[in-house]
Parts: C-alpha cells; structure tokens; sequence
C-alpha cells in the first residue's frame, strides 16, 4: 500500500505543512498540488466543494507525492466512508466534543473488527494499491476537532479513544466557544490558554497536534511550539492575495502616456 507520508514526516518527529482547498476545481487543485505542500485539505465543510467535484481534486492531487485530507461536513458515517473510498488519506471531522463522538469517529473510519466502515474502497484501491485493506486501518490518518467548550470539558477522554491518531483546532470556532474574537493567529488570552492546554494534552497522550493558522510566521511559531500539522492560507485566499498584491503596484504606478494596458 502506498505509504501515508504524513505518517512518516511525524515519525521522524517532523511537521507538516498542510494547504486548504476551498475551490471546486481540479486544476487548482493540481496547481496547488505541484508547489509541494506536505498535504492538502479539501474543504466539504465550509468550502463550496461537493463531492463530484471533490473526485477530480483528489485524481489531480495524486499526480503528485501531497497528502490527500479531507475535512467531512460532520460527523456522518456516510461523507466518512465515502471521502475515504475516494482516496482520501486522511479525514478531519469538526466539533467532536465528547469521547462518544471521538469513538464513533473512529469506529466510521476503520474497518471490522477495529471498526464499523464499510467495504467498498472503489478509487481508495486505485490510489492506495491492491492491499488497501490489509493496511488501511494502520495508514489512514483519523483527526478529531477540538473547537467547543464542551470538547475541552472532555478532553482527556476524548484523547483517550484508541485509535485517535490527531487531533485539529480550529481557533476561530475556538475562541467564539470562549468568548473570544474569531481570529486564526493573534487570539484573545482565554483561547491562547485553551490552545496551549489542547496541545500539552496531546503531548501527553501520544497524538499530533494540528492547527489552523493565518500566517507563515503564525505557523512557524507554533511547530515551535510542538504542532506539527499546521494549515496555512488556502487556494482562494492565496488568489485573493496575488492579485491585491499586484494590483496594488499596478494602481500606485501611473501608466506611460500611449501604453497599453493589454
């Protein structure tokens, strides 16, 4: 079966860099794919992608040696198991918040007798290789999200679910659960409290840590600290920011007399 590199990168004690796709489209996909991000995250929560357009993303990615995630709406066996038959070599699942749910998770995402996932891995098979379910279990990467008060309330239990490879924050969610401002990078001091406490528990029971951020340099900081999946930016947010980028030169520049602006 082909290898989980995110596995392997946090193996080695390493951090990876993951990239979030929020555009329904198989070349940006592949664009993305192609800078050498460590994994990439498609988007079926919050994004405007659905799943027939989450397929070409995934087929787009695998030209490439990135990690194909995928962050499910909810904790629904359904988009579960069908993000997983489609090849998805990890899934996120948002507001997990007691070690019932922490359970279920693992159980839609892994097969009897470790779990309750049904077989039918269709293009999983394609990308995975022939002895996908032989190793399946042991390769795909299980994220829980941590981003309530009840989540932290149960931390350690949910923590405690055998089979919990990772765990994500999400600050923004995060922070309005603690009455904070909803921010990626510079949060208020509860949800900075909060973070720091997610993290040393992880630390403490064996799983990899995982955050969204806004910035490089807020990322940066937090492998520092012992994160070692950090989310930076995303496809539209990185279109969006080239072009104000160049437009902002462009319009503080006044043009030749006689240019064209072809």
């Amino acid at each position: 079966m082909r290898e989980n590199r995110l596995r392997t990168l946090w193996k080695s004690g390493g951090a990876a860099v993951n990239g979030w796709l929020a555009i329904p489209n198989g070349f940006s996909a592949e664009t993305m794919a192609h800078q050498g991000w460590d994994s990439l995250t498609i988007d079926l929560q919050h994004g405007v992608v659905d799943y027939q357009s989450m397929i070409p993303m995934l087929q787009a990615i695998s030209t490439t040696d990135t990690v194909p995630v995928v962050r499910v709406p909810w904790l629904d066996p359904s988009a579960l198991m069908k993000a997983l038959d489609a090849g998805a070599y990890g899934v996120i699942c948002p507001m997990i918040s007691t070690p019932d749910e922490a359970a279920r998770l693992v159980a839609y995402t892994h097969y009897a007798p470790r779990g309750t996932r049904s077989f039918g891995p269709v293009r999983a098979l394609l990308y995975g290789g022939v002895d996908y379910p032989q190793h399946a279990n042991d390769t795909i990467v299980t994220f829980a999200m941590i981003e309530t008060a009840q989540a932290l309330d149960n931390l350690d239990a949910i923590m405690s679910v055998e089979g919990l490879d990772a765990v994500y924050i999400g600050p923004s969610d995060l922070s309005l659960a603690l009455g904070c401002r909803p921010v990626f990078d510079d949060v208020d001091p509860p949800a900075q409290q909060a973070i720091d406490h997610i993290l040393e528990r992880a630390k403490a029971h064996g799983l990899v840590a995982g955050i969204h951020n806004g910035t490089a340099e807020g990322a940066l900081a937090r492998i520092a600290k012992g994160f070692q999946f950090v989310t930076v930016s995303s496809d539209a947010r990185l279109m969006a920011a080239g072009s104000q980028q160049l437009l902002s030169k462009m319009r503080a520049t006044p043009a030749a007399p006689g240019s064209s602006s072809y």
